[in-house]
């Protein structure tokens, strides 16, 4: 199947078949809530470091935002404090960011899943934030033990998250065809009822070569 754009794509084969064809690196190792299920996503990074609980740097980045960006947000610490309301995710929608990646808490989770902003956090809290530090914008970040840079590709979906460096997207995206492509002459075979034991040449592992 063919899409229309490699975001289109990317989200499609879902964060695991990306971080398979990125050669298991790029994820974004938190738990996360997702607080849209079933909601697949891809888009460019938009950086977002703020002030240790404060959030000044979240309207910030909104006003520099463009469509098909994530909002990809933490502070120095992770802490249930919210640095995303239903406010904030209002004009998330309106500028076109198309997900955000909180490593913190949201509130007004009800809200957020109403207006349909696919949304991904650590913690969901009512604490609030204040808006006094000034922290960084559009620079390199470290979550989950991956560097983020702005223009990497994050892909999210149910199993998490995944930053794909900007030069290597493509060919991320093409390995991840292969992969899907592979995986589905597979699915196919063992639905016919063939074992992955064999077609993985799984057996001779656990059992050993044959006995003659």
């Amino acid at each position: 199947m063919s899409y229309p754009t490699r975001e289109a794509a990317a989200a499609a084969y879902g964060v695991s078949t990306m971080f398979e064809a990125a050669g298991r690196t790029g994820l974004i190792d938190i738990a996360l809530v997702a607080h849209i299920p079933r909601a697949k996503v891809a888009g460019r990074a938009r950086t977002v470091m703020c002030g240790q609980d404060d959030n000044l740097m979240v309207p910030a980045a909104i006003a520099r935002a463009e469509p098909g960006d994530v909002l990809v947000m933490r502070m120095p610490e992770s802490r249930p404090v919210s640095l995303l309301g239903e406010l904030l995710a209002t004009q998330c929608v309106a500028r076109g960011v198309v997900a955000v990646l909180v490593d913190a808490a949201i509130r007004d989770a009800e809200a957020i899943r109403d207006l349909g902003l696919p949304v991904w956090s650590r913690y969901v809290r009512a604490r609030s934030a204040s808006k006094v530090h000034v922290g960084e914008l559009d620079a390199p970040l470290e979550m989950g033990g991956t560097t983020i840079a702005m223009g990497d590709m994050i892909v999210l979906d149910g199993d998490g998250a995944i930053a794909i460096p900007a030069a290597r997207i493509d060919a991320i995206v093409a390995a991840a065809t292969e992969r899907e492509e592979a995986e589905a002459l597979k699915r196919a075979r063992y639905k016919r009822g063939e074992l992955s034991y064999d077609l993985d040449n799984l057996r001779a592992i656990v059992e050993g070569p044959p006995r003659t």
